[in-house]
């Protein structure tokens, strides 16, 4: 039974109108809005066609406010999944325009693509720009960079900025509600060039474009339209009103700019509208729109009621000192004035006493900040020795390391294995996940491609890849993946005539034992997978897991990736084995998040995983906790303070004066469309590389916080070098080490 703490109270004795809650980490937000929502369900204050709406963040929050608040209501003896509608600001969006698509200039059967396929179709189009553009790239590139150097970075480096700049444009266009057509209209009126905007425009367009080709919208479009609905249809708005008179919002630190006008417009003027977050948790504005300053401008109107979360029973008090004090140092000491409001009050206070929930009891000695000075590799050795000494003594504990780049997650993962510590990861797909999907994708790209000989030769390394363990093994099966790439005809080795076989003139003379048996073994397995093409994918999938797999995780990606292929092919009907192919490919280039085995969309348990090391990147460890917890490379490149001395991950070597393009766009983008309709271009003068600087460093001041605060009972703290020997330990790290030595 939940118990509600003395300021938990204070929220639920909500009755109406607006209220803003800072919830500290650990403070129990999800299960003091989940009761609100159940208190309001149960205590007759909505109709019979009335219902509660809980916005949150992801989809793996939606079905954990699902289930809480109907245990809650089933508590009360009432019926469960009534009255209450809990939704993403996508799921929202796609309801509201799902209402009126017409209105938004969109047909009824409209389709949505995702991320991986509108990252594609935006690839497409700036590379087709590249390609028309060749000496766009003259203004930008730096006039240092000589020879061949120049025409590497040309080559290689350009289109992908290119991208990046184009990716960021589009999404702060449709955030800011400014179209292709608007923006060249802007532009067309201005008495100066701005390449940078020019470019993004052009991209913007061809993206439209092929969007609308395909009758189809992007997760940002959903957005946009959802507010445009909303504005140009009074009547669904006041039906909407009438069926959501009470608005929860989970997460508002993560809150963009049409985020909040589509939430405003739902609550009217004297709605009842409930906004909880941490802005000291706010970390995905280098990825998204949102903005920390939409929830913290909210807190500070005059009718809207603030409230605090501050007690958190999930972390040592020593580990709180710790990140109470990340808050002070910001504020008061950051070297950078700019950045001193990164981190706010409340601090974190510990548990009331007598509180159900109570802190892990004190041990000032599992908190520790390393300030030795270690390589990368170095970096990596320690942190696997310490845990082969922690692990046997903490069978029925949970551990992280957290690491700010997949990358380095990675290369942990790498050195835990090699030492046969179990391990988890938490990235943006698993190894595991890579491998079993790269298999599976390799023998569909050849069954949808039969005739191809090179295709049978990769085949035969995924049925045969056990014997790259062993040097002589790995030699013969190079050797037999040759052979079978050299095939002039395929259908002489799977289907030969009498007077046909290609086994009978395979040189042999490659001395490997058993040459013709194992081949014969290939041929009537491959035979067997052409005939299964006949089944739909996912029994396809299945029947060549059970052929190439033993392993039981193996087996559950397999199982998953069905699943998801099985619905990509009821969305798209027209799709064959060689589009569904290249969806399969995507998750082993790990180019998009395999839905069903990410933890945004399927929800991550620390619990489930005693005794064994999670991996994760900081971001993905939002929300969750672990016993103890490893943070590794606090240098001044991943958490860079905006100093001289730092560097800054967008600032590109091979671009002129080391400017940020990417911010450039966006500041050029926003002061354009801020131009009344005679386009009297006035551009403020800024320097968006250093406004840049300044954010991202914000932010990473927070990540920091939200790396020490998922920590329960010990906590430890590392830096390295970098890359090139010459990164530094952060400037926050300095300052958590040197108070940690000198506490009392």
């Amino acid at each position: 039974m939940f118990q509600p703490r003395p300021k938990q109270q204070e929220v639920l004795d909500y009755t109406g109108g607006k209220m803003g809650v800072s919830a500290v980490p650990g403070s129990g937000k999800t299960y003091t809005l989940s009761y609100l929502a159940a208190q309001i369900v149960a205590g007759g204050r909505l109709e019979d066609d009335q219902e509660v709406l809980i916005v949150t963040l992801v989809n793996s929050a939606v079905d954990n406010f699902s289930g809480r608040v109907a245990g809650f209501i089933q508590a009360r003896g009432l019926l469960p999944n009534l009255g209450y509608r809990v939704r993403t600001l996508h799921g929202l969006a796609h309801d509201i325009v799902r209402e009126r698509p017409a209105l938004t200039g969109l047909s009824d059967d409209f389709q949505i693509v995702d991320e991986r396929a509108a990252d594609q179709i935006l690839q497409e189009a700036a590379l087709a720009w590249v390609r028309t553009n060749p000496y766009a790239a003259d203004d930008f590139l730096s006039p240092d960079l000589e020879g061949g150097r120049y025409e590497w970075a040309l080559r290689t480096q350009w289109p992908d900025l290119v991208t990046e700049v184009a990716r960021a444009f589009v999404k702060r266009a449709k955030d800011l509600e400014g179209s292709p057509d608007r923006l060249a209209r802007r532009l067309e009126g201005l008495a100066v060039s701005l390449p940078l905007v020019e470019m993004g425009t052009a991209i913007y367009a061809d993206y439209q474009r092929a969007l609308h080709y395909r009758g189809a919208v992007d997760f940002d479009d959903l957005i946009r339209l959802a507010l445009r609905a909303l504005e140009l249809d009074r009547d669904l708005l006041e039906r909407l009103r009438h069926q959501w008179p009470y608005v929860l919002e989970d997460e508002a630190q993560d809150s963009s700019r049409l985020q909040e006008q589509i939430l405003r417009l739902l609550c009217g003027e004297g709605g009842n509208w409930v906004r909880v977050g941490d802005p000291n948790q706010a970390i995905y504005e280098t990825f998204t729109t949102a903005n920390p300053r939409y929830l913290r401008e909210f807190l500070e109107e005059e009718d809207v009621e603030a409230r605090e979360l501050p007690n958190s029973g999930r972390s040592t008090p020593s580990i709180i000192r710790l990140a109470n004090y990340l808050i002070d140092w910001t504020q008061a000491e950051h070297p950078v004035e700019a950045v001193r409001d990164a981190l706010t009050p409340p601090h974190i206070a510990p548990t009331p006493p007598g509180d159900p929930q109570p802190n892990p009891p004190d041990d000032p000695g599992q908190v520790r900040v390393i300030d030795q000075k270690l390589t990368p590799a170095e970096e990596l050795h320690a942190v696997a020795d310490s845990l082969a000494r922690w692990l046997p003594e903490h069978p029925d504990d949970t551990v992280a390391v957290l690491v700010p780049r997949n990358q380095r997650g990675f290369e942990l993962v790498g050195e835990l294995k090699k030492r046969d510590i179990e391990v988890v990861e938490l990235l943006r797909s698993t190894r595991e996940t890579r491998e079993a999907a790269g298999a599976l994708a390799n023998v569909l790209k050849y069954l949808a491609d039969p005739s191809s000989a090179k295709k049978l030769a990769t085949v035969y390394r995924v049925w045969r890849r056990g014997d790259r363990e062993d040097e002589e093994a790995r030699q013969q099966l190079r050797w037999i993946a040759r052979q079978l790439g050299k095939v002039a005809r395929v259908e002489d080795f799977l289907w030969p005539r009498v007077d046909r076989d290609w086994l009978d003139i395979l040189d042999a003379s490659g001395d490997v034992p058993d040459l013709h048996e194992r081949l014969v073994q290939f041929r009537d397995l491959v035979r067997r997978w052409q005939e299964a093409t006949l089944l739909p994918v996912d029994q396809l999938i299945l029947t060549l897991a059970q052929d190439l797999f033993e392993e039981p995780a193996d087996l559950a990606v397999a199982h998953k990736l069905a699943g998801v292929l099985r619905r990509m092919s009821e969305d798209h009907p027209d799709w064959r084995l060689p589009e569904l192919v290249e969806e399969l490919a995507a998750v082993a280039r790990n180019e998009r998040r395999f839905l069903g085995l990410s933890a945004d969309d399927s929800g991550f348990d620390p619990e489930r995983y005693k005794g064994k090391v999670v991996v994760a990147t900081v971001h993905k460890a939002k929300g969750l906790e672990w016993d103890r917890v490893y943070l590794m490379s606090v240098n001044n490149y991943n958490f860079p303070s905006a100093l001289p001395q730092d560097q800054f991950i967008a600032e590109k070597w091979f671009v002129r004066d080391g400017a940020n393009l990417e911010a450039e766009a966006l500041v050029q983008l926003e002061a354009v469309l801020d131009q009344g309709d005679l386009g009297i271009y006035e551009y403020e003068e800024r320097d968006p590389t250093h406004e840049a600087r300044l954010d991202y460093a914000a932010e990473r001041v927070r990540l920091l916080y939200v790396g020490i605060t998922r920590a329960k009972k010990e906590l430890i703290i590392t830096w390295n070098t970098g890359r090139r020997g010459d990164a530094q330990p952060a400037v926050p790290f300095i300052a958590l080490h040197n108070f940690w030595e000198e506490r009392e």
